[in-house]
């Protein structure tokens, strides 16, 4: 399995915040990369609105999971931290 749905013990650090040249930077850290990704501010504002989506259907598939009383629910694991 790969993608997204693949599981990962792999830690890391995402850092988000405004750069001096009017950027918005998107770093990620872990033992295997340094990874800076910068974007301009409509760009932002689009993975923003994508990201909240994607947490509202998160949860309702979650919702969805726990009333139907499924046993195979994948367990909440530590990801990354957030800064």
């Amino acid at each position: 399995m790969s993608g997204i749905n693949r599981q990962t013990d792999d830690e890391g650090e995402v850092t988000i915040g405004p750069t001096d040249q009017g950027m918005v930077r998107i770093y990620v850290k872990s033992e295997a990369v340094n990874l800076p990704m910068d974007f301009l501010p409509e760009e932002a504002r689009e993975m923003a609105e994508e990201l909240l989506a994607a947490a509202e259907q998160a949860d309702r598939d979650a919702r969805r999971q726990r009333r139907s009383g499924d046993g195979d629910a994948p367990a909440r694991r530590p990801g990354g931290r957030q800064k």
